[in-house]
C-alpha cells in the first residue's frame, strides 16, 4: 500500500493532517488537470490554475467535515480515485463560475430582452457553450453513468486510458469504446 494511500484512508477519516499530506504531494498532478481544465476554457473564468486547485481542495476539504464540525467519512481508495474525483470538482467550480456570471451579466433577477433580432441568431459563445456541454453530459449520466465518468476523468481530470480503466475496473478498450460512444452522444447533443 502506497503513501499515497494510507493518507487517503486518514483523510477519509477526518484526518485534517492526511488530507493536507495528500494535497502537498498530489499538488503537482492537480495543478497538471488544473491547467489542462483552464487551456480549455480558462478565458471563460476568473481563475487561474493555481486558483482552481485552490478553491478544488476548499470543496474537498468540505466535504471531508459537515458543517457542525462532525467528519464525514469519504472514501478514496487510491490516487486515481482521488484525481478522478478532483477532476469532478474542479468542472463543478467552472461550471459554477459560468453560471454565476451569466446571471449577473444577464441581470440576474431581470428579464432578459434582445433589442436587436440579429443578436439572437448568433451562434452560441463561450458561456453559453460550456453550459449546454454541461447540459449534454448530465444527460449522458442520466443514460450510461459509466459514459459520464469516462469523459470527466479523460476530458476534465486529463487521465490516461489505462488509469481511467483501472479506476472504472473495466479494460481500457472498454473505456476506449466507452469514450467513442460518449464523444459521438455530446457531438449529436450539442448540434442540435
Amino acid at each position: 500500500m502506497s503513501d499515497i494511500t494510507v493518507l487517503l484512508r486518514a483523510a477519509g477519516l477526518g484526518d485534517a493532517a492526511a488530507a493536507e499530506a495528500v494535497v502537498a504531494l498530489l499538488y503537482a498532478d492537480l495543478q497538471k488537470m488544473a491547467h489542462s481544465r483552464m487551456r480549455q476554457s480558462g478565458h471563460l473564468t476568473l481563475l487561474d490554475a493555481t486558483g482552481l486547485v485552490h478553491e478544488s481542495y476548499l470543496r474537498l476539504y468540505s466535504k471531508l467535515h459537515k458543517a457542525d464540525g462532525e467528519q464525514q467519512q469519504q472514501d478514496f481508495p487510491d490516487r486515481k480515485h482521488f484525481l478522478a474525483y478532483a477532476s469532478r470538482v474542479m468542472h463543478s467550480i467552472v461550471i459554477d463560475m459560468v453560471r454565476a456570471r451569466q446571471a449577473a451579466r444577464h441581470g440576474g433577477e431581470f428579464e432578459h430582452v434582445t433589442l436587436n433580432t440579429a443578436v439572437a441568431e448568433l451562434p452560441p459563445q463561450g458561456d453559453d457553450e460550456i453550459l449546454r456541454v454541461h447540459e449534454a453530459l448530465a444527460e449522458l449520466a442520466e443514460m450510461d453513468p459509466r459514459l459520464a465518468q469516462v469523459v470527466e476523468m479523460r476530458y476534465f481530470g486529463g487521465l490516461l486510458e489505462a488509469e481511467i480503466a483501472q479506476t472504472l475496473g473495466v479494460t481500457e478498450r472498454t473505456v476506449q469504446r466507452d469514450w467513442q460512444k460518449a464523444r459521438l452522444f455530446l457531438s449529436m447533443a450539442l448540434r442540435s
